[in-house]
């Protein structure tokens, strides 16, 4: 179940985090995994031997989801090299935290152009391989801030809600070619971005969660996991989560 075997996956972000255990999960359900990153060759090259050794196929991408031009033409040679692109998996992003009036220009475009706008281009330029061939898996890191905000997380919260409209209006747009187009919104999760938080913030915010615990970037992976799978919903009118557009 949720086999992934002769599928081609590219996760943006994938050195670490997220988007490392997303990498990991998909090589273990079969699929050849594109480990994308901007700076940490190193770590990404770690994820990707870690991968071979245990059985796995992957290999890394260098490349900056804010940069449009890079993104085309990274998409484009990796296409080219494989014949296919299965799933997209749209991890790659930053935050920038601090009350919104001490918020500078640079910083907010910085936050859209990665978050926002570099996701957006990895749809489009994934989307057309998928399109010819009739089949894909499009999945978007969202976050349980874009839908209930927070406080000092205006900007970042702005993106990660504009990621939700994103994968509403292009699953409508491309379901009728068989390309499926969802968001996991993560809430708060253990990983890198989250270490340097004091174990009282930690346990504040583990009594607002039902389990009493933070989650792991393995449970997030495996819900990535299943929407990349053929056993996720392809229908146009099949959702786990449906809402009437507004």
């Amino acid at each position: 179940m949720f086999r992934l075997d002769g599928k081609v996956a590219l996760v943006t972000g994938g050195s670490r985090g997220i988007g490392r255990a997303c990498c990991e999960v998909l090589a273990e359900q079969g699929a050849t995994v594109i480990v994308n990153y901007v700076k940490g060759e190193a770590a990404a090259r770690e994820v990707a031997d870690a991968i071979a050794q245990k059985g796995g196929k992957a290999e890394v991408a260098g490349f900056d989801v804010a940069d449009t031009k890079a993104t085309e033409d990274a998409i484009e040679a990796l296409v080219k090299k494989h014949g296919r692109l299965d799933v997209l998996v749209a991890n790659a992003g930053i935050a920038i935290d601090g009350l919104l009036l001490r918020l500078k220009d640079e910083e907010l475009t910085k936050l859209f152009d990665t978050n926002v706008r570099g996701a957006i281009t990895c749809a489009k330029a994934s989307m057309r391989t998928m399109m010819r061939a009739k089949t894909g898996r499009i999945v978007f890191m969202s976050s349980v801030v874009g839908e209930m905000g927070n406080v000092g997380q205006t900007a970042y919260a702005a993106t990660k809600a504009a990621l939700l409209g994103v994968t509403k209006s292009l699953a409508r747009e491309y379901a009728s070619r068989n390309v499926t187009v969802n968001a996991v919104a993560p809430g708060f999760i253990d990983t890198d971005m989250t270490s340097t938080m004091t174990p009282e913030m930690k346990e504040t915010i583990a009594k607002m969660i039902p389990l009493g615990r933070t989650g792991s970037a393995r449970e997030v992976a495996a819900a990535v996991a299943f929407l990349a799978s053929d056993e996720a919903p392809t229908s146009r009118t099949s959702s786990l989560r449906q809402r009437r557009p507004r």
